[in-house]
């Protein structure tokens, strides 16, 4: 199970390693498996609308059941069908880099990262370092 404990660790480490990186301002987000947001939050400087492009990456990697890469993959071959669904997920979808899956050791999706303000290469760097400083597994479709 994803605990609070370990979405405030997510989010707090992924804020800290863009820091640490000198990267642009982040938010970050970290969903549950049922899409509920655990933990929310977004540099003082980060740019308007970060929370929700935070969410629609993580939204995206929930509701496909594949990291951000594997879902740009997919997108690029099937542009109709992913552009279809912008309309059919709430919160709408990212499908690039910086939405991460969460999984358990035994491969289990506890949840999904969001990060968004830098590159997108830059915020899955960033998330995969949250994920880590937990010592849950990171799943990014690559």
């Amino acid at each position: 199970m994803l605990t609070f404990a370990h979405a405030l660790t997510i989010a707090m480490e992924t804020l800290a390693e863009g820091r640490r990186r000198d990267f642009a301002p982040l938010a970050c987000v970290v969903l549950d498996r049922g899409g509920h947001i655990l933990a929310l939050l977004r540099d003082e400087n980060a740019s308007i609308y970060r929370p929700e492009i935070a969410m629609g990456k993580a939204a995206g990697c929930l509701g496909m059941g594949f990291g951000g890469r594997e879902l740009a993959k997919r997108a690029a071959a099937m542009p109709m069908f992913f552009n279809g669904l912008q309309a059919a997920f709430p919160h709408g979808m990212l499908p690039v880099p910086g939405g991460v899956l969460i999984r358990d050791a035994d491969g289990t999706i506890l949840g999904a990262v969001g990060v968004t303000g830098d590159t997108s290469d830059n915020d899955e760097i960033c998330a995969l370092a949250g994920i880590a400083a937990t010592g849950l597994v990171a799943d990014t479709g690559a």
